[in-house]
């Protein structure tokens, strides 16, 4: 599904270079869900932007679906992240003035879907219910705990069934129950609907659930 090759990314500083990833490749198989571990500062979340579109690296390539995503322009690559990538982040990303609902169908929405409002509304409600918040549609994010926030991000990555999720500490911004409850709701979706995730995470209990692990540190891949 998704395979990268050689990717390097560095930052120019004054008079010297940062280097953040330093060659990294990696294959994500339909169906897996893989944890990126490491400590803070090792490239893990530079590395998933790179991965689902978010960042160019300086070097090497990102295939997915036998597709070149920075082959592509901007506007396609947008495109693309839209259709097939879903995204999960520490911090939620909820419109404030938007109701939990509202925020799970925006990317619908942006996609061309306003012809079909009632339909995208209906799945919204559908995967607002599958993350335990079937009573919480009309709530905004003011009105929602943190874990009740971070399950409306997760019901909005998931709207437009995209091919795979990556999700960048998800738990970070979290309790540890809430953290918990959070992972074991992705760790649900992976073997019930096969879908598949890319975690990236410094706890190692996290990463324990998923079913695939690789450590990484100074920018490389341990294994």
């Amino acid at each position: 599904m998704l395979e990268a090759f050689n990717l390097q990314k560095s930052y120019n500083h004054k008079t010297s270079v940062l280097h953040v990833l330093r060659g990294v490749s990696l294959k994500v198989k339909g169906g897996d869900f893989l944890s990126i571990v490491g400590p803070s500062g090792a490239g893990k979340s530079t590395l998933l932007h790179i991965l689902g579109g978010l960042d160019r690296p300086s070097e090497g390539k990102v295939v997915l679906d036998n597709e070149e995503i920075y082959a592509l322009n901007d506007r396609e690559r947008a495109n693309l992240r839209n259709r097939k990538i879903g995204f999960v982040f520490q911090f939620y990303h909820l419109l404030p003035e938007f109701s939990a609902l509202e925020n799970v169908i925006l990317p619908s929405l942006i996609r061309g879907d306003m012809a079909n409002r009632k339909e995208a509304e209906g799945r919204g409600h559908l995967l607002l219910e599958k993350v335990g918040l079937k009573a919480r549609v009309t709530h905004r994010p003011h009105e929602l705990s943190g874990g009740e926030q971070q399950r409306v991000a997760i019901a909005r990555a998931l709207v437009n069934d995209p091919g795979i999720i990556f999700c960048d500490e998800p738990t970070g911004n979290l309790d540890s129950q809430s953290g918990k409850e959070v992972i074991e709701l992705l760790s649900q979706l992976n073997k019930k609907n096969g879908q598949t995730l890319v975690i990236v995470t410094h706890d190692e209990k996290i990463a324990a659930l998923s079913a695939k692990t690789v450590h990484m540190e100074d920018g490389r891949l341990l294994n």
